[in-house]
C-alpha cells in the first residue's frame, strides 16, 4: 500500500481508495464479519486499561486497581451507549423510536456523546468509591486519544467519513467510492494524527515527565481543549453529513464545530481552575518543626 501511495503521489494524481486493497473486516465466517471498527473499539479500551494500570502504580495515583477494573467496564458501556445515543441526539434524531437505533454495526457513533457517556461512568465509579472525580478524569483523559486514533483509522479503512473536495493539487488527495469522482481530503487520517496521535503523545509525556498529574483537572482540561481545537480545525476538511449540510450553509460552521466550541470553553475553565488551586499533596516543603531544648 505504501508503494502505491508513493507512486500515485509522485504522479500528482488523486489516490484511488478502491485500489488500496482495503476492506472493512479482518475476516468473514459464514455471515459473520469481524470488522475493523469493532476491533478499534476493543483495541482502544484494552490499550487504555493496560496503560491506566501502569499509571496507577506511579506515585500520587487517586485510585486503586479495583477502581481501574470498574472503570474498564463502565467506561466501555459509556463509550458505546453514549456514542450511539449521542449520534442519534446530535445528528439523527429520527433514530429514536426506531429499531435502527440499536443497529450499531451499520455505523454512526458520536465522539461528543461518547465523552458524555464516559463522564457518567467516571462519576458513578468515583461516587461509589469515594474518589476525587476530577483527578480520575485526568487519568482517563490521558488514555483516550490513542483509542480515538484507532477509531479514525477504522473509518479510513471503511472508506467513510471522508473529507471535503480539495481546492488545489494535494498529492495525498483521494477518491472514495461513495464520494463520487472527486478528489477529497482523507480527513480521517488528519483526525487520527492531530486529535489522536499528537494529543496522545503530548498528554502521556506530561503525565510521565512532569508533575502535571498532581494538579487536579490539568490533564483533562488540556485534553478537552486539544480535542475541541483539533475537531474544530479538522471539520474544515471533513465533509459534513448530507442531512446536516444546511447547518454549514446557515451558520458557516458544521455541527461538529458547534459542539466543539463549548468543549474548548469548558476545557479552558478547568485548566484555569487547576492552576489556581494548590497541587494535590502540595509542592512546597513542609516547614521545619521548632527545636526544643
Amino acid at each position: 500500500m505504501l508503494s502505491l501511495l508513493a507512486a500515485t503521489a509522485a504522479a500528482s494524481e488523486p489516490i484511488q481508495w478502491a485500489e488500496l486493497g482495503l476492506r472493512p473486516y479482518l475476516f468473514e465466517i459464514g455471515g459473520f464479519q469481524l470488522r475493523y471498527y469493532s476491533l478499534a473499539y476493543i483495541g482502544g479500551v484494552v490499550l487504555a486499561y493496560w496503560h491506566l494500570s501502569k499509571m496507577i502504580k506511579a506515585p500520587g495515583a487517586p485510585l486503586a486497581q479495583r477502581h481501574a477494573d470498574d472503570l474498564f467496564f463502565y467506561c466501555t458501556l459509556g463509550v458505546i451507549l453514549g456514542g450511539r445515543l449521542g449520534y442519534a441526539a446530535f445528528y439523527r434524531p429520527e433514530l429514536f423510536g426506531s429499531v435502527e437505533l440499536f443497529q450499531m454495526w451499520n455505523g454512526g457513533m458520536s465522539f461528543h456523546g461518547g465523552v458524555i457517556g464516559v463522564l457518567v461512568a467516571i462519576s458513578w465509579v468515583a461516587w461509589r468509591g469515594g474518589l476525587n472525580w476530577l483527578r480520575v478524569c485526568d487519568y482517563i483523559a490521558v488514555n483516550v486519544p490513542l483509542g480515538y486514533m484507532l477509531g479514525r483509522f477504522a473509518n479510513f479503512i471503511n472508506g467513510e467519513l471522508y473529507g471535503r473536495p480539495v481546492e488545489s493539487d494535494v498529492p495525498w488527495a483521494m477518491v472514495f467510492p461513495t464520494g463520487g469522482d472527486v478528489a477529497r481530503h482523507p480527513s480521517q487520517l488528519y483526525q487520527a494524527g492531530l486529535e489522536g496521535l499528537l494529543l496522545g503523545i503530548f498528554l502521556i509525556a506530561l503525565f510521565w515527565s512532569t508533575r502535571a498529574r498532581y494538579r487536579a483537572g490539568l490533564l483533562v482540561g488540556l485534553f478537552t481543549v486539544g480535542m475541541g481545537i483539533g475537531r474544530f480545525v479538522n471539520e474544515y476538511f471533513r465533509a459534513p453529513d448530507e442531512h446536516l449540510i444546511y447547518v454549514v450553509e446557515q451558520t458557516g460552521l458544521s455541527r461538529g464545530q458547534w459542539l466543539s466550541l463549548p468543549m474548548i470553553a469548558i476545557g479552558l475553565a478547568v485548566i484555569i481552575y487547576s492552576l489556581v488551586k494548590p497541587p494535590v499533596g502540595g509542592s512546597k516543603k513542609a516547614a521545619p518543626k521548632p527545636q526544643t531544648a
